[in-house]
């Protein structure tokens, strides 16, 4: 097993353990370099990657027409702030609202700070054009989200990890479950409501998939209601389900997108609020704002990514190659081997715990025969390779996460 570190390694993860805090739990595996679907840690060995850095690396670990992009950039000019202008942003303006068609965009840096900002707007809308009375808008979120880990949005989450211990919590939110909406059509009946925010897809939840036409229902209530359906599309969305959004596959438009992750492809902190003039246009300046939202290098690195996106048809070939992955999960016969579920190259299996032996065990094996996943809420591993990856890698891959379940079976 994988459990016996070469030196190098054992030096590398006693110096983060000794010196850095212990928010994380990564498997024992020190990465130092990557290409495409692979990466390759400290003592050389290759192993395909099937997390992508939470889907942030879905045009493939440092392509090189990003990489480029970046340098060049970097070379010109990094940062600004918003104190003055910079002959990049209005480009990127220009560029993501046309490819997403919306009037505005709001650039920020990390998916937490576009989850904030989606928060921070759906009241300022509230407040201004619903006419909520002031302090009372509220926002409906589902059980089981995964949003980020600020204060407010812990408050809006289910999750004991990420919530226990940081109160006291910000109020305004209303939690239903996720996937009804007869819970979603009673919470909605408080007019002091004024947004809903939801994952097309619940990616940290273990990859749970809603029902068809769920999210096509509930933006018809939000609409009736006067609410604004907010879609945090941060982990599904620029390709990874194998459409450029997860909601792409039912035809809903958000009133508020949130995008993030591979919106740089992994090289850079990127996110995106996006919405139509008579939502955005609520924030005035002085408002709201980020000292690196905006800069000239993310917004470069931005219009690239989304660029090799478009032109290499990763939406496609996750759509292909995610059944191609599915079909082959589904063949596999083993007693620990429970549900294989998904759309796109987001998908998931659940693994029951048999003589000791967990998802965990899993991974680690996994890893011993060249392939990193990573295990959620105990029992579910998430398969989530860059979108660049063709069929001979996913049949090679499948053959492996064959191998590896049934050595436990």
């Amino acid at each position: 097993m994988i459990t016996e570190m070469n030196t190098k390694s054992e030096q590398l993860i006693s110096l983060e353990d000794k010196h850095g805090a212990h928010n994380y739990h990564p498997l024992p595996v020190v990465l130092e370099r990557g290409e495409g679907v692979y990466v390759w840690d400290v003592e050389g060995k290759r192993y395909f990657d099937f997390l992508s850095a939470y889907s942030a690396v879905n045009q493939g670990h440092c392509h090189p027409r990003i990489v480029k992009t970046m340098v060049d950039q970097a070379q010109k000019l990094a940062l600004t702030s918003r104190a003055f202008y910079n002959n990049v942003l209005g480009e990127y303006e220009q560029f993501i609202t046309g490819l997403f068609g919306y009037d505005k965009v709001l650039p920020m840096n990390t998916g937490a700070e576009g989850v904030e900002t989606a928060l921070k707007l759906a009241r300022k809308w509230g407040y201004e054009k619903k006419g909520v009375a002031e302090n009372q808008a509220k926002i409906i979120v589902c059980a089981g989200n995964f949003h980020g880990r600020t204060i407010s949005i812990i408050s809006a989450s289910s999750d004991s990890d990420s919530r226990g211990g940081f109160g006291p919590y910000t109020p305004g939110f209303i939690t239903i479950p996720y996937n009804s909406t007869s819970a979603l059509a009673e919470a909605l009946k408080d007019k002091n409501v004024v947004g809903f925010m939801v994952e097309p897809i619940q990616g940290e939840a273990g990859v749970m998939v809603p029902d068809e036409g769920y999210l096509q229902t509930c933006q018809a209530m939000c609409k009736d209601a006067n609410v604004l359906f907010i879609a945090d599309e941060i982990q599904t969305g620029i390709a990874r389900t194998g459409k450029m959004l997860a909601c792409d596959h039912e035809g809903v438009r958000a009133d508020i997108l949130i995008l993030g992750k591979a919106l740089s492809g992994g090289m850079y902190p990127v996110s995106a609020i996006l919405a139509d003039d008579e939502v955005m246009l609520c924030i005035k300046p002085g408002q709201h704002g980020s000292t690196y939202g905006g800069n000239p290098l993310g917004c470069k690195v931005a219009m690239t990514a989304m660029q090799v996106v478009t032109e290499e048809k990763l939406a496609e070939n996750a759509e292909e190659m995610g059944k191609i992955l599915r079909a082959e999960l589904k063949a596999i016969q083993s007693d620990i081997l429970t549900t294989v579920r998904g759309k796109g190259l987001l998908n998931a299996i659940v693994i029951k715990e048999k003589n000791g032996k967990t998802a965990w065990d899993v991974c680690l094996k996994l890893a011993e025969n060249g392939l990193l996943a990573k295990p959620t809420h105990g029992d579910i591993i998430r398969f989530a390779p860059p979108l660049v990856i063709t069929k001979s890698q996913i049949m090679e891959c499948a053959a492996i996460i064959r191998k590896t379940i049934e050595s436990f079976s």
